[in-house]
């Protein structure tokens, strides 16, 4: 009886040492939170040093039933550890938007041996790589998987044409500035394509091209279209260096244009000349692709652009003028984001992040001139752009984020949202440096013809900002000062303020001020322009943005909300459908007569939407009819638009 007394004490005893040993351990545990892990040594900064060697680049670009570029390089080393980068930071893009998602089947060999490669646990763009004692180069081997449809991505790549990026299919060394590695480029094309790029060519045996070496900096800045039906037509020579149009195209038909229309696109090179009395490039290439088929693009290039629109450009071109302001503006760019660059939005290499605080002049003044150029040349008439100024104006004049987000903080749009479709861009904002840039722009250009008593324009500060050291292609960089200081130098002013201003300012409104300068009134009516029209028609779409204050897809699919609007108030968002209006079965043509016998109707419009799987009767107390904008002229003020529009 003793010992079973014993036991149960000492049983007893044993489970309070286990209670104050969880306790110690509790505590300890409290006492002691994690801490981060150290993290990986930092990727070697570049340095403005030659690499050793030339990077040999081999692409083949015929696997275009798969949509798949497959890629050879040797890469000289020099043993001992590398780092190799594939690019992140894209130049056109502002944002580290690199598809290092699309590379697959990375296999690196030294002597015929296979080299196994760790990537950077937190840099995933970037590979480190065990040198082999001895090797001299590295074999590298991958594939870029491009998209087959829209839904994964751009697409890249059809069975009648490609768009070749050489950042998507090449790695790089890190440790020195791109324009510090040379790199000798080569590319394989199905059988008897075409193809133009800003590269010069060194030798070709059968479908192979192999192009003259230059930094890879360059190479970046040297994209291809080649394509199965392809027309070339000089533009002239204006200033010394020959400039190219490069047309690929989904059928040979859509290749042809109208004498008049060659004539416009020529005027479109002695225009800008004219503007920047310069020109930084020793030959110019437009890159421009008529397809339904490649994804559209507009990217700016040094001695070339890329350029992806309506395959009906030329075949329709009574229809196309909202397209034909892409051209004008790429081309600008060679001078305004190539040549002179902001100084944060320059890096030496595409592995180093960008700042993009003066994208509202390396973009808004670019897409001013884009439209401006446009009508100058004849691409587009000066009703259409006027009509298209209209647009811009109203646009932003109803742009309600303005009252919590400036314009200043767009630029921060590139890295923040990334182009993402975003469900309510009139309040969130979505890269507005461009258009309110537009604006802001006008805005300049006007004052400074009635400040200088029309002797001075935005002309002048293009060819003193722009036009400087003709025939070189070394970017110069700025900054805001620089901006300020060069106006300054066209006329006096406190333009740092005016700036400032408009950068950070909250409405409510567009600034428009440079509208009613350039002698007219932003109205609205209950017709559209021809302009609005043919936006709404290359959309597929039907804008009703001033009006009911929502835009409508097809199957009368909402697309666009305006925040604050009445289809905003009523509880309509992206994606609800409208199935009928007052009853009767939806079309675009059956609500905007709804919307018209609302005016003079005190019913509300009712309108039966579906949302997901769910169906509701909504109602929308809207009486003022269509609204359109378009300009009116101001008969009291001189009419400084037109003369801003007028050919030099």
């Amino acid at each position: 009886m003793l010992s079973v007394q014993i036991r149960g004490l000492q049983m007893k005893h044993a489970k309070t040492i286990a209670l104050l040993a969880a306790c110690a351990a509790t505590s300890a545990m409290a006492q002691t939170p994690p801490q981060p892990l150290a993290m990986p040594p930092a990727i070697e900064a570049p340095r403005d040093v030659a690499y050793p060697g030339t990077i040999t680049l081999q692409v083949d670009a015929t696997d275009l039933n798969r949509h798949i570029f497959r890629v050879k390089e040797r890469i000289p080393v020099r043993g001992g550890d590398i780092t190799l980068l594939y690019p992140k930071w894209l130049p056109g893009n502002h944002s580290p938007t690199g598809r290092i998602d699309a590379v697959s089947g990375l296999i690196i060999t030294a002597n015929g041996k296979r080299v196994e490669w760790v990537r950077d646990t937190v840099d995933v763009f970037a590979f480190h790589v065990d040198v082999p004692s001895g090797a001299s180069a590295l074999d590298v081997e991958f594939q870029f998987l491009t998209s087959g449809t829209g839904n994964e991505g751009r697409v890249v790549m059809t069975p009648e044409m490609l768009n070749l990026q050489w950042n998507a299919v090449a790695l790089y060394p890190a440790g020195h500035f791109t324009r510090q590695i040379n790199v000798a480029a080569s590319v394989t094309l199905p059988k008897d394509w075409q193809f133009a790029t800003a590269l010069e060519t060194e030798s070709t045996a059968g479908a192979t091209t192999i192009f003259k070496p230059v930094p890879f900096e360059t190479l970046v800045d040297s994209p291809m279209f080649a394509g199965r039906y392809f027309k070339r037509v000089d533009l002239g020579e204006t200033g010394g260096a020959p400039v190219r149009l490069n047309i690929v195209a989904d059928s040979p038909d859509l290749l042809e244009a109208k004498p008049e229309h060659i004539e416009a696109h020529k005027n479109l090179v002695t225009q800008m000349y004219k503007l920047f009395g310069s020109h930084h490039y020793d030959h110019y290439d437009l890159l421009l692709a008529l397809s339904d088929k490649l994804g559209g693009i507009g990217l700016e290039h040094h001695r070339s652009s890329e350029n992806g629109t309506l395959p009906t450009y030329f075949t329709e071109w009574d229809k196309t003028a909202p397209a034909r302001n892409l051209l004008p503006h790429e081309f600008s760019h060679s001078w305004n984001g190539k040549f002179r660059r902001p100084a944060d939005l320059w890096t030496p290499s595409f592995n180093v992040p960008m700042r993009g605080s003066l994208l509202w002049v390396y973009e808004g003044q670019t897409q001013y001139w884009g439209f401006v150029i446009a009508a100058r040349s004849g691409l587009i008439s000066k009703q259409q752009a006027l009509e298209a100024f209209a647009a811009t104006a109203a646009t932003y004049d109803y742009r309600i984020g303005r009252e919590w987000k400036t314009l200043a903080d767009t630029t921060n749009d590139p890295v923040a949202a990334m182009r993402r479709s975003i469900p309510w861009t009139t309040w969130q904002r979505s890269e507005d440096y461009y258009s309110e840039g537009q604006l802001v722009w006008l805005d300049v250009d006007t004052l400074l013809r009635e400040l200088s008593g029309g002797k001075k324009s935005l002309d002048d500060f293009a060819k003193a900002f722009y036009g400087v050291e003709n025939g070189s292609y070394v970017p110069v960089t700025y900054t805001f000062n620089d901006v300020v200081r060069v106006l300054n130098g066209v006329q006096r002013h406190d333009w740092a303020k005016f700036l400032r201003a408009r950068l950070e300012s909250h409405g409510p409104g567009a600034p428009l001020d440079g509208v009613k300068r350039g002698g007219y009134k932003l109205v609205y009516t209950d017709t559209p322009t021809g302009y609005f029209k043919d936006v709404e028609t290359r959309a597929k779409n039907t804008n009703l943005t001033y009006s009911l204050g929502l835009v409508l897809g097809r199957e009368g699919r909402v697309t666009d909300v305006r925040w604050g609007g009445p289809a905003h108030d009523a509880g309509l968002s992206v994606g609800t459908q409208i199935i009928a209006v007052n009853g009767t079965a939806y079309d675009a043509d059956k609500l905007k007569t709804a919307i018209k016998t609302a005016k003079t109707d005190t019913n509300p419009l009712a309108l039966l939407i579906k949302s997901g799987d769910a169906y509701a009767t909504v109602e929308i107390n809207y009486h003022d009819g269509l609204r359109y904008p378009r300009f009116d002229r101001d008969e009291s003020v001189p009419a400084r638009l037109d003369e801003i529009l007028a050919a030099k």
